[in-house]
C-alpha cells in the first residue's frame, strides 16, 4: 500500500477536503484513542477526518510511562476482564500489528518477605502468563522465572543486597508512545482519512437537537472551517468534559485528571539488565529501560489545573527520588536526572476520592444526536476502544457498515520490516551508516526507514548524527517535517524525537540545528527560526522553573510563563 506523507501541503488540502463534503465520521482528538478511532472508521470504509488542536499525542498520549502491557497490578484488583483484553491487545501489536514499535521489555520484581511473598506474586505472575498464552498471544515474550536473591544480584547489580530476599522475572512490552501515535495518523491518511493538526474545534454545529458538525480554526494559517459529518466521536482524553460542554449539554459521565510524573536519568546510573518494579505506599514504581536511559515513574495524584501543561513540582520529584533510592546501593540525586516530563491519566470519575483506585476501563455514550464520546481505558486498549466508538457511531448512520477491520490491520511499517531487520548489515553497508544506527531507524520507522534513508541517499549531509543529540541523524528532523505532520520545533524535539528529555540541556542546544533543517520543508525566513528557537528555550526554561517549585500551585504558575506556540 501507498504511505501518507503528511507535509504542509498535504495538510492545507485535508483541511479543505474536510470542509467541502459532508464526512461520515469526524474524529475530535489525535491521541491514542481518537487516532485509532480514524484507522478503525476509514478502514470500514467510511469517509473520515480527523483534526487535533495541537499536535497528534500532544496530550497524554506522549506521556505515558511508555508501556504496552497487561496491567499485572489489576489482577489483585480482581479485574480479570481488563488484563484478559489488555494482554490479546498487547501479543496482537508484539506479534502482528506493529512489531516494528512494540518490544519485549523485562523486569524485576523483588521480593521482600520470605515464603508467602514469593507465593502470592508468583502466582500473580504465573496467571498473568497463562491468561497470556490462553489467548493465543503469549508466544512472542518468554515466561516469568523466580530468581534467588544472588541471581537477582547479578541481573541487577544496582540493587542494595538488603532491599530484597529473592526476585520474580516477568516480561511486559514497551514502545514509544508518541511515535506510535504519529505511525497510526499516518496509516489512517494512507488509507484515505483526511487529517490535520493544529486544527482546533471551537464549537459544534447543531440542527435542531442534532449535531451535524464542527467549526474548525486553523492555527496555522488563520481561518475557520465548517466540517460536518453525520457522526462526531470525541476522543478528548482529559479534555472529554471540556469539549463535552461545546453542546450545552450534562455528560453522562466525568473525566477526572491525574497526574503522573516520570523521570529520565542516563543507562550508566542504574547498573542492571532488567527493568524494575517495586511496589509503593500508593501504587507501584517501574525503572523501565529507554535506549540509552530509564525512565523512572510514575506518581498518581489529583489534577485540576491547566490540562494542556501538567506540570512536575519538586516534591513530585523528590517522591520518585526517595523511593526508587530505598532499593539502590549507589542513590540517584537531581544532578542524575536529564528529563522530567508529566502526563495527565483520564480516568472515568468514581465514588473514590483516590485517583490511583478509579477505573481503568473506558466508557463510550451517545449523549446528543451525531455526537459520540469515548473516554477511559488505557493505552493499552486503544483499539479495543476505537472499535467501540466506532460501532456506536455506526448506529447512527443510515448506512450497511462493515465490521472492525483493524485487528488485521499492520500499522505503516510493520510490511517488510522483519526482512529489513535480517538485512540490516547490508543496508549498513550500502548506506555508509553504522549497522546501529541501521537499526535505530528500523525500530523507529520499521519499513519506512527506507524513506529516511532516501533523504540521505539525495543529501548525505543528512547522514550526520545532530551535534548536540547524537543519537538521531539530520535526515530524521527534516523526515519529520516533510512526512510525519511537525509544524514547529517543538513537534521535533518532544515527541518525533525525544531530544527534549534525553538530554541534561533539555535539547536546547539542539534547538538551532533542529530548526535550520526544518525551515525549508515548512517555509521558514530567519526570523521565523529564531522565533522558534527562542520560544523553545522559553518553553525549556518555565519547565525547569516549574520543577524548583514547591508544589503543584506553584508549578503550574511557573509552567505557564511560556507562550503554548511559537508567534508568527
Amino acid at each position: 500500500m501507498r504511505t501518507a506523507t503528511l507535509g504542509p501541503a498535504q495538510r492545507a488540502e485535508s483541511l479543505a477536503a474536510m470542509a467541502e463534503r459532508e464526512l461520515d465520521v469526524l474524529v475530535v482528538g489525535a491521541g491514542v484513542v481518537g487516532a485509532g478511532t480514524a484507522l478503525d472508521a476509514v478502514t470500514r470504509g467510511l469517509s473520515t477526518g480527523l483534526v487535533e488542536a495541537r499536535d497528534w499525542a500532544s496530550g497524554t498520549s506522549s506521556r505515558s510511562s511508555k508501556l504496552i502491557h497487561g496491567g499485572l497490578r489489576y489482577l489483585e484488583m480482581l479485574d480479570f476482564a481488563l488484563v484478559r483484553e489488555a494482554l490479546k491487545e498487547r501479543g496482537l501489536l508484539l506479534e502482528r500489528l506493529a512489531p516494528h514499535l512494540v518490544k519485549p521489555v523485562p523486569f524485576l520484581y523483588p521480593l521482600q518477605h520470605k515464603g508467602w511473598e514469593r507465593l502470592y506474586a508468583g502466582s500473580g505472575v504465573a496467571l498473568y502468563d497463562a491468561m497470556s498464552m490462553a489467548r493465543g498471544h503469549g508466544r512472542g515474550l518468554p515466561m516469568h522465572r523466580h530468581l534467588s536473591r544472588s541471581h537477582a544480584l547479578r541481573v541487577a547489580p544496582a540493587l542494595k543486597k538488603d532491599a530484597l530476599v529473592g526476585a520474580l522475572q516477568y516480561y511486559d512490552a514497551q514502545m514509544d508512545d508518541a511515535r506510535f501515535v504519529a505511525t497510526l495518523v499516518r496509516t489512517a491518511a494512507a488509507y484515505g482519512a483526511r487529517v490535520a493538526n493544529r486544527a482546533r474545534v471551537t464549537s459544534f454545529i447543531r440542527e435542531g437537537e442534532r449535531v451535524v458538525g464542527a467549526r474548525v480554526q486553523d492555527v496555522e494559517a488563520g481561518g475557520e472551517y465548517d466540517i460536518r459529518a453525520k457522526q462526531i466521536v470525541n476522543a478528548t482524553g482529559v479534555w472529554t468534559d471540556d469539549t463535552q460542554s461545546m453542546v450545552g449539554e450534562r455528560g453522562q459521565f466525568h473525566v477526572r485528571a491525574s497526574k503522573g510524573i516520570h523521570l529520565v536519568v542516563p543507562k550508566d546510573r542504574i547498573h542492571s539488565t532488567s527493568g524494575l518494579i517495586l511496589r509503593t505506599e500508593k501504587s507501584v514504581l517501574f525503572v523501565i529501560p529507554w535506549g540509552r536511559h530509564w525512565i523512572i515513574g510514575t506518581t498518581d495524584t489529583d489534577w485540576d489545573l491547566d490540562k494542556a501543561h501538567p506540570a512536575a513540582s519538586s516534591a513530585d520529584i523528590d517522591y520518585l527520588l526517595e523511593h526508587v533510592n530505598s532499593v539502590l546501593s549507589v542513590p540517584l540525586t537531581r544532578d542524575d536526572v536529564e528529563g522530567v516530563y508529566a502526563g495527565l491519566r483520564p480516568l472515568l470519575a468514581g465514588e473514590s476520592d483516590a485517583t490511583s483506585k478509579l477505573s481503568r476501563e473506558h466508557t463510550v455514550a451517545h449523549p446528543v444526536p451525531g455526537l459520540v464520546v469515548v473516554a477511559g481505558g488505557k493505552y493499552t486498549t486503544y483499539r479495543v476502544m476505537a472499535k467501540d466508538a466506532v460501532d456506536e457511531a455506526v448506529h447512527g448512520l443510515d448506512l450497511r457498515v462493515a465490521d472492525s477491520v483493524t485487528e488485521e490491520t499492520p500499522l505503516l511499517g510493520a510490511e517488510g520490516y522483519q526482512a529489513l531487520w535480517n538485512a540490516r548489515a547490508r543496508i549498513a553497508e550500502r548506506t555508509g551508516l553504522h549497522v546501529v544506527r541501521v537499526e535505530h531507524l528500523l525500530n523507529r520507522y520499521g519499513s519506512l526507514a527506507e524513506e529516511v534513508l532516501e533523504l540521505v541517499a539525495e543529501d548525505p549531509s543528512l547522514g550526520r548524527p545532530l551535534q548536540a543529540a547524537d543519537d538521531y541523524l539530520r535526515a530524521e528532523v527534516v523526515y519529520a517535517a516533510s512526512h510525519e505532520g511537525a509544524r514547529h520545533l517543538d513537534d521535533v524535539l518532544t515527541r518525533r524525537t525525544r531530544i527534549s528529555i534525553e538530554t541534561f540541556d533539555r535539547g536546547t542546544r539542539s534547538a538551532r540545528e533542529a530548526a535550520e533543517l526544518m525551515a525549508p520543508v515548512l517555509g521558514w525566513d530567519k526570523d521565523q527560526v529564531e522565533r522558534e528557537v527562542q520560544h523553545y528555550e522559553k518553553r525549556v526554561e518555565a519547565e525547569r522553573e516549574s520543577q524548583r517549585q514547591p508544589d503543584d500551585l506553584t508549578a503550574d504558575a511557573a509552567r505557564l510563563g511560556a507562550p503554548d506556540i511559537a508567534p508568527k
